[in-house]
């Protein structure tokens, strides 16, 4: 038990000089004997021993310090060596030589080495055995996720020595089996034994470091016993006895998130799934901006304009005469489609001009600036009624120049803006409170100024042809470089320049660029372009963007933006000149760089001005000043860096490459690329740094290497030579490496700036494992496993464990050379953030339970964003490395690797997450052919091995390497062996066999213009592929085959490939008759690996069906329900695997089916279809469609419908329900879908198919029987259900649970009426005449009340959400919440529930009442949003189904579905288990021809009156020049169209149309109603705004009854008129019978029993005249309204309501043009007429006069002087304004005097 160092040498002193070196650990200091005389090397060659009495945990340090000796004086110190033993820990043996640092933490050439050995308390380190830490890879992804034992359940003793706690000794875990392997020796020769990570926790089990990447080179000898590949549930119980129980459900990943995530171990990293890149691509995009109006404007008698400008577009308001706070209300529209890169650098910009004349050249007030990337990362990405503060450019001393309001929303595709309602206008008028900024800037913006420093750049790419060189050279005699360079600087909307330099690919420009601008600013991006000036036309080479928020930080302890001085490196197109550049796009960066351009070095600094000093330049103009040079260290120590890279497998590579030799290149920057790298001679390749003390710090880094003299010369060898590829498919070809591997490795020079990567890899590694760990927690939720909540406290206690790991490592080389202000800060910044993760985590860890699940999650999602957002490093150090393919010197496809993930450091967590690991690389085409189609092609898929770090430290390099290999060198020779291989040769290869279960796809895109696909899938393993076979015009294929693949072989040893096999690729196609077959989609799993001498058998085998995500591009294209196992084959042969049995369906031929124990379980269902009709079907082939019929299909059975002779004249079908029984696995995650199709019967038996629709999931129509609860409601006595007193709080359980104090505002009850107006006469008399008399309401009084109360709705859910998040008692919002969502009608909704907070809240509600609305005014509910989301889309027995043809469109975008759209079928779908349960066959009137589909009303012909009440219009779509529209209303349904074109609204883009319109129309075919709003044009046609749709159909049969709803009161006369024909009682009568449903009996005094409930209410009921006559209305009426309480068929019944439609525009998909509020009433034809439209015109305003008198004025500043008497005095008159309103008319001001 010790820790043993060995210091051998120290090298590199400087000068003559005794020497002595110190040791020191835990606090204990050795000295070494004093070495006289000593030069440049010191053979100290002495051993130090620290007895340990506790493991020494990861994060302690070794310090070796060399000093010069001196008898008298004390010693000087030469440096230090600092070391973390976390890699000791680990490996037990390290040797180490690295350079010392000195007293100012730089480093210097002394270099020491030593040799560190430990031998751990309990010996595990050297020797352990077999399941190190339940170390398997199964368990879950990226094999890193040990269990996270809970810290309770693992430290039961809890030791307090010396240990960190988490390391106690082993036993703790339950004995261990050893499977008496031996640990095996190194091969290295040294006979060290190395083994798996010894885990360094902090206090919790700790196996779990941030990264487990690199194992020791043997770790897979020791396997992993017989672990099961997938954890099912039933096997932890048998691991938890394994190992003494201390398994917590929270730590173990129980879903196996698609297969990707699973069982990926040590040597492989994971596969990139999605393809594409997204970005780049141009999207629409719409910013809607409103001016409503401007205050405080400084200046005098002037006539303001605004001006609104994003990019060239400028628009105006109108001129508003001699005010300093006009008001406009304007509304303007600025369309683009542009990538999202270039949109949200976009700037709005806001000028106030005072407006001289007509032509607009008035002076400039003041301006404001904001970035749309700023206003899209708000909230609803928008800000709302917000002011704008204007400052004046062109002098920064003069503060603020007023302020305007406005709201400014960018809409992309798909986003809702939410509108908030008109009337909510509350507190605006504090301007300070709302001003335009981002959450956390502060109101007071100072200005500043921002320095971009440009010092040179390196590597830049030849820019001119070389012919006129030629030319030029034949001439003169002179060669220059052929690039002129300059950079250019664009900021918050100014261009900076700097100078140009002539002809030099290594620029040093040594300039600054200052922008004056406000702080913080509201564009946050610097974009610094590098440039070739030419005469003809300028190019971007390069561009780079510097985001402000990541180079500063806003918080308490944050900083100013602060930058380098730091290199960025640009990306752009490839090097090789061409006159017409097709990636030009990439060099301006749009998309992704395919290549390296250039590096720059820059720095950015910025000051805040004091703008009331005197020297200071008042202007906002652009400045350049030269400055001096940078010393070459100032950016770091440059070192040599050492890239390896080797090819294991290159297959997929496509056909249309042709059969050209193929080779492969890598570069690093500059190094490595040979066609077109750099122009100069090649001594300078070497030399690529380009800093000048180059030369000298090679030979400094040679003289210090054991190697040096066997590699001075080593020539790096960039590329693979190239090879024939072979035919692997009709698709693919594959390159034949077999055992020989070629590799490629380079050196390369770069400033050591490894420490910001560090940061960021450890970093990324939490995010990543955060980000598996929710997918988890999502998977397990999907599938519905048990505690989810458990996965994500474990989930939390890894993350906060891993913050806290970075605390204690980001410290380190805190002072390195080249380490920047930024680099300072953000350390501090992410620590800080990091210890305030780890807090935060732990709480909410102890505060996830079931019920908060839902907002924890959201919480932690949130996490994730930070963390990826402060990963993200600004400022950049090593390039990132280009993979190109290369066909006949062609550059093909590329893949880009970035450098920090491959980056080696001694420390596990900051090791790249791909270094040393073999990662699957898909390569792409470069630029634009890789968007679309073009990009869903794989180029080629490689297998490669990548190890990026400094020269000195490369001795394991190959360490990651599956084994089982040679080492072939360049050259044969003495000294070679410490040389980089050329290629390896593997003697070891395994034989396997796969097996890969396809058993079936669903949710494909359709790639036939008939909206089906023929698909089949081709699975891709290692150099084989095979296919399926085509199942014609599915997009639900059930394939139901097993392809078996023998022969396959593997390189490396067999228990690597165990742990680790290589992925499987599958691709599904869709067949083409002619032509070739058309890509659907792709996807990976990991096959199920089973050696030689395991088992087949439970658990691993055989292997579980799994879906996973089919991707095409980016988006998903559905999923594939599969199974692969690879299986060893024995030395005896293949006749030793598990058998395979025969085809059985002889007519299936030689397919063989998925065996018994892999395909699901089935059991016999019964699946019934509602069929009612079809609608608006399209044209077929220019053809109507006349005769269709709808087919149905799931699991291979299927069921027509009757034909629909006629499509014209009914469209609906005669025979309502059909059935058919289908066997459906027991499982229903794994139910297929269900496929429903259209097909028209022509003349001669010809079949046209019109439309198709795939149902995903079976589980919404799955047949649940009623609970038993619900039975017995028949037996539960009668329940009094009184609505004049307070029900007593204690109910039964089936008491309806009605807000108890809703009677307050609504008054239900006369009594509680009466008792108000007697308090009223008592107040006096005053009260009475106030009272507005009923004759004097109208319907827009009940509209505006209604308005008011969807505000205080809105209101106090917004107060209910921010009380429970202060109380942290999520519980009780929950609760709340859904209460307020309920829609009451119109009454406030209540949140006490306790007897006494009710009677509290009544009295205040009581007295709210008399404050606000004198006299009671009935309401009705505001919806603001569509009528379908409050009532589940009408789909409460008849659902409707689209209908999709044509093929999918390219760019990937959902919105292209609702062109493909031909029709909708509408019926539903009912699915049982076959015994159906005898309780529903036994009910009363049960109809065994409609099955479960009881009581459905009758499809035929109906004839309604369709009357449309149009309320109004809100934010309509301006459609004239004038930033206006002038709209008016057209009702399309069926053959019916009304355009009301003469009442158009002029100028107006919220008009309130107060409009009813009626319609006749018959049902079926006339359902869809069409409301749409059009813009009048004097000349030319009108312009469509935008139209919304309502299905009548469905409203009309809905049992929500949504025909006319239900006002809260039954008047008979007055604005509140009943206007339904059937009153209360009969509708109560009717919805009884048809019910079932005993009753209703109405008794005296205002009762009703219906089934077992009893209703009490007012009796009393008033009619014109004022005589007041009994009447079981109300009561009746009082049971509608809580009929959603009725046992079994209780739903919500529609109230009388306004809902609010967004209008949609089709040329512009998704984007919302406006909203329009409206109601829709229904009377069928054949009962009583209904009574005349309630009238809803607007009001008609009435005149008003208003007078002010002026009597004097203070204090007014007098501006000119007396011609005589030298007094100042002006003439002054005051002008008034009134400020319009949307309801206000025309408003005209006269002064008299």
């Amino acid at each position: 038990m010790a820790l043993i160092v060995h210091l051998k040498t120290v090298t590199d002193l400087r000068g003559k000089g005794d020497r002595i070196a110190k040791a020191t650990f835990r606090g204990l200091s050795f000295y070494t004997r004093v070495l006289e005389n000593c030069e440049d090397e010191a053979q100290f060659d002495e051993t130090f021993r620290w007895p340990v009495t506790s493991n020494i945990d990861g994060t302690e340090m070794l310090e070796i310090q060399v000093f010069n000796y001196s008898k008298v004086f004390t010693n000087r110190l030469i440096g230090t060596f600092g070391m973390i033993l976390q890699k000791v820990v680990e490996e037990g043996q390290l040797e180490v030589s690295d350079t010392l640092l000195d007293d100012n933490n730089s480093s210097i050439r002394t270099c020491a080495s030593i040799e560190i050995k430990y031998q751990a308390i309990d010996g595990s380190v050297g020797v352990w055995n077999e399941n190190d830490y339940l170390e398997n890879p199964s368990l879950k992804a990226e094999h890193e996720a040990t269990f996270l034992f809970e810290t309770d359940s693992l430290l039961s003793g809890g030791q307090e020595s010396g240990a960190s706690p988490g390391k106690s000794d082993q036993n703790l875990l339950g004995e261990r089996k050893n499977k008496g392997k031996k640990t095996p020796k190194a091969k290295d020769g040294k006979g060290k034994t190395e083994s798996k990570e010894k885990a360094s926790g902090k206090g919790v089990f700790s196996a779990m470091k941030l990264g487990k990447a690199r194992h020791s080179k043997d770790d897979h000898k020791k396997g992993h016993g017989d672990e099961p590949a997938v954890l099912e549930t039933e096997d932890l119980d048998r691991k938890g006895k394994r190992f003494g129980g201390g398994l917590d459900p929270d730590s173990i990943s129980l879903a196996s998130v698609t297969a990707v995530t699973t069982n990926v171990s040590n040597k492989r990293s994971k596969p990139d799934i999605k393809m594409e890149p997204s970005a780049g691509r141009p999207q629409d995009y719409q910013v809607s901006i409103t001016i409503i109006e401007a205050r405080q404007l400084v200046g005098l008698n002037m006539d303001p304009v605004v001006c609104v400008e994003i990019g060239d577009e400028k628009k105006y308001t109108s001129m508003k005469e001699s005010t300093n706070s006009p008001y406009f209300n304007e509304y303007f529209v600025f369309e683009f489609h542009l990538s999202p890169d270039v949109m949200f650098d976009k700037i709005v910009k806001l000028s106030v001009i005072h407006s001289k004349n007509l032509l607009r050249s008035g002076t400039l007030v003041g301006t404001f600036k904001i970035d749309i990337g700023t206003i899209y990362s708000q909230p609803e990405h928008q800000f709302h009624h917000k002011w704008a503060i204007l400052c004046d450019p062109g002098d920064i001393t003069a503060g603020v120049k007023g302020y305007v309001k406005c709201d400014i929303a960018v809409v992309g595709k798909g986003d809702n803006i939410k509108t908030t309602h008109k009337s909510n206008e509350n507190d605006e008028d504090d301007i300070e409170g709302n001003l335009l900024l981002p959450e956390g800037v502060p109101s007071e913006r100072q200005w500043a100024r921002y320095y971009v420093k440009i010092y040179k750049a390196e590597g830049l790419p030849k820019m001119n042809t070389s012919i006129m060189a030629n030319m030029k050279k034949a001439l003169i005699g002179e060669n220059k470089d052929l690039v002129d360079p300059f950079v250019q600087v664009l900021f918050a909307g100014q261009k900076g320049k700097t100078s140009v330099q002539k002809n030099t690919y290594e620029p040093s420009w040594n300039e600054q660029i200052i922008f004056t601008e406000m702080f913080p600013p509201l564009c946050t991006r610097i974009k610094i372009q590098i440039r070739d000036s030419d005469k003809v036309n300028e190019v971007a080479i390069g561009s780079h963007f510097v985001d402000l928020r990541k180079i500063a930080n806003d918080g308490d302890k944050g900083f100013l933006p602060t930058f380098g001085p730091s290199w960025v490196n640009m990306y752009g197109s490839t090097r090789n000149y061409t006159l017409m550049d097709e990636h030009q796009d990439l060099n301006e960066g749009l998309g992704e760089g395919v290549s390296f351009r250039a590096r720059l070095l820059i720095s950015i600094g910025m000051e805040i001005l004091d703008t009331s000093s005197t020297e200071i330049m008042s202007s906002t103009d652009v400045q350049v000043e030269s400055i001096q040079q940078l010393s070459d260290t100032a950016t770091g120590k440059i070192e040599e860096f050492f890239l390896f890279g080797a090819f294991l497998e290159a297959t997929m590579l496509d056909r249309r490459i042709g059969d050209k030799p193929v080779n492969f290149e890598v570069t690093i920057g500059n190094y490595g690329n040979q066609i077109d790298g750099i122009s100069k001679p090649i001594i300078r390749k070497k030399k690529g740094g380009g800093d000048g003390d180059e030369e000298e710090s090679e030979l400094l880094q040679n003289s210090s290497e054991d190697e040096a003299d066997d590699e001075g010369d080593l020539v790096s060898v960039s590329s693979t030579p190239p090879m024939k590829p072979v035919v692997t498919d009709r698709n693919y070809f594959h390159l034949p490496y077999f055992e020989k591997k070629p590799c490629t490795y380079i050196k390369s020079w770069w400033q050591d700036q490894r420490r910001r990567l560090y940061n960021a890899n450890i970093m990324d590694k939490m995010a990543d494992k955060l980000e598996e760990g929710l997918n988890d927690v999502q998977e397990i939720m999907k599938t519905e496993k048990p505690h989810p909540e458990r996965r994500l406290r474990g989930v939390l206690e890894e993350l906060s464990n891993g913050c806290n790991r970075f605390v204690s490592l980001g410290m380190k080389d805190q002072n390195a050379l080249g380490r920047t202000k930024l680099d300072r800060e953000r350390l501090k910044a992410c620590i800080r953030e990091m210890e305030n993760m780890a807090q935060q985590a732990k709480t909410i860890r102890s505060q996830v339970k079931k019920n908060t699940f839902k907002d924890k999650m959201k919480q932690v999602q949130s996490f994730l964003h930070k963390l990826r957002f402060i990963a993200d490093e600004p400022q950049h150090s090593i390039p990132e490395i280009f993979i190109w393919m290369m066909s006949n010197n062609k550059r093909i496809a590329y893949a880009r690797i970035p450098s920090k993930d491959i980056l080696y450091s001694i420390v596990d967590e900051e090791t790249g997450k791909d270094c040393g690991k073999v990662k699957t690389v898909f390569l792409k085409l470069p630029g634009k052919k890789g968007f679309g189609t073009g990009g869903w092609t794989v180029q080629s898929k490689i297998e490669v091995y990548f190890w990026l770090g400094l020269n000195k430290q490369r001795k394991d390099f190959l360490c990651g390497l599956p084994n089982g290999y040679e080492e072939n060198k360049a050259v044969k020779g003495p000294g070679t062996y410490t040389m980089p291989p050329i290629s390896l040769t593997y003697i070891k290869k395994q034989l396997f066999q796969l097996r890969v279960h396809m058993y079936q796809a669903r949710s494909l895109c359709a790639a036939d213009s008939s909206g089906l696909s023929d698909p089949f899938a081709r699975v891709f393993f290692s150099t084989q592929s095979q296919c399926t076979e085509v199942l014609q015009e599915t997009l639900c294929p059930t394939w139901d085959q097993m392809l078996v693949y023998d022969n396959i072989e593997l390189y490396g040893e067999a228990q690597e490939l165990r742990d680790d096999p290589p992925i499987v690729v599958i691709e599904i196609y869709d067949q083409d008759t002619v032509g070739k077959a058309e890509y659907i989609g792709r996807t990976f799993s990991k096959p199920v690996v089973k050696m030689a001498e395991e088992e087949y058998g439970y658990p691993r085998f055989p292997p579980q069906l799994e879906y996973y995500q089919i991707y095409r591009g980016t988006s998903t294209a559905g999923d594939l329900l599969a199974a692969f196992e690879l299986l060893q084959v024995p030395p005896s042969g293949k006749h030793n695997l598990p058998p395979i049995d025969g085809p059985t369906d002889s007519d299936r031929g030689p397919i063989l089916p998925v065996p018994k124990g892999i395909r699901p379980v089935l059991s016999k269902y019964r699946i019934e279809i509602l069929f009612w009709g079809l609608r608006d079907l399209k044209r077929v082939n220019l053809a109507q469609v006349d005769r269709p019929r709808v087919d149905i299909e799931c699991a291979g059975k299927g069921v027509q419908s009757a034909l629909i002779q006629n499509y014209k004249k009914n469209p609906n079908f005669s025979t309502l329900v059909k059935y058919f029984e289908v066997d459906l696995p027991e499982n229903e995650l794994l139910h297929p879908p269900l496929n429903i199709r259209v097909v028209d019967c022509r003349a001669f038996g010809r079949y046209t198919l019109v439309g198709s629709h795939a149902v995903g999931s079976l589980r919404k129509f799955i047949y649940r029987p009623p609970n038993n609860t619900v039975q017995n409601w028949a037996n539960a006595g009668d329940i009094n259900i009184n609505m004049e007193t307070e029900i007593p709080v204690k109910k039964i359980e089936t008491v309806v649970k009605l807000d108890a104090n809703s009677d307050a505002v609504v008054k239900l009850d006369a009594i509680e009426d009466e008792k108000s107006k007697k308090k009223k006469k008592k107040k006096g008399d005053e009260i009475e005449e106030e009272e507005p008399d009923e004759s004097m309401l109208d319907w827009w009084s009940k509209y505006f009340a209604s308005i008011e109360t969807l505000m205080e709705h809105l209101r106090q859910q917004e107060a209910a959400a921010a009380e429970a998040e202060e109380k942290e008692d999520m519980e009780i919002a929950a609760e709340e919440i859904k209460i307020d969502d309920s829609p009451m009608k119109g009454t406030k909704p209540s949140k006490g529930k306790s007897k006494g907070q009710d009677k509290e809240k009544k009295k205040k509600q009581l007295e709210v009442v008399e404050k606000k609305e004198k006299v009671k005014i009935d309401e009705l509910r505001v919806y603001h949003k569509e009528l379908e989301t409050e009532f589940g889309n009408f789909e409460d027995w008849l659902h409707t189904f689209n209908l999709y043809r044509g093929k999918i469109g390219d760019d990937d975008d959902s919105a292209t579905d609702d062109e493909r759209i031909v029709g909708r079928f509408k019926g539903s779908v009912c699915v049982y288990k076959v015994p159906l349960p005898d309780d529903i066959a036994r009910e009363a009137g049960y109809e065994p021809t409609f099955g479960m589909f009881q009581g459905i009303p009758n499809n035929d012909i109906v004839n309604v009156l369709v009357r449309v009440y149009v309320v109004r219009a809100t934010d309509l779509h301006p459609a004239d020049i004038n930033g206006k529209a002038d709209p008016y209303i057209v009702i399309k349904l069926g053959k019916t169209e009304i355009k009301d074109k003469e009442n158009y609204i002029s100028k107006q883009l919220n008009p309130v149309f107060g409009k009813s319109f009626d319609i006749e129309v018959t049902f079926p075919m006339e359902s869809m109603l069409t409301v749409a709003i059009f813009d009048w044009d004097l000349v030319g046609t009108d312009d469509l705004i935008g139209e919304t749709k309502i299905d009548l159909e469905n409203r009309y049969y809905s049992k929500h009854r949504a025909t006319c709803g239900f006002s809260q009161q039954y008047s008979v006369h007055g604005y509140n008129t009943w206007r339904d024909p059937m009153k209360p009682t009969q509708i109560l009568t009717k919805l009884c019978k048809e019910g079932k449903v005993d009753g209703p009996h109405f008794g005296p005094g205002g009762r009703v029993k219906v089934a077992n409930r009893v209703f009490t209410g007012p009796t009393e009921l008033e009619d014109e005249s004022g005589v007041k006559k009994e009447t079981d209305e109300h009561v009746a009426l009082i049971v509608l309204q809580h009929w959603e309480h009725m046992p079994r068929v209780g739903c919500k019944l529609v109230p009388e309501h306004v809902e609010t439609r967004p209008l949609l525009n089709p040329e512009k998909p998704g984007i919302e043009q406006g909203r329009i509020e409206l109601f829709v009433d229904m009377f069928p034809k054949d009962q009583a007429a209904p009574r005349a439209a309630t009238d809803i015109a607007p009001r008609k305003p009435k005149k008003y006069e208003l007078r002010v008198i002026v009597w004097n004025t203070d204090e007014v500043i007098l501006e000119d002087d007396d011609y005589f008497t030298g007094e100042k005095s002006s003439d002054i008159f005051v002008r008034g304004y009134v400020q319009p309103c949307d309801l206000c008319g025309s408003v005209k001001c006269d002064f008299v005097f």
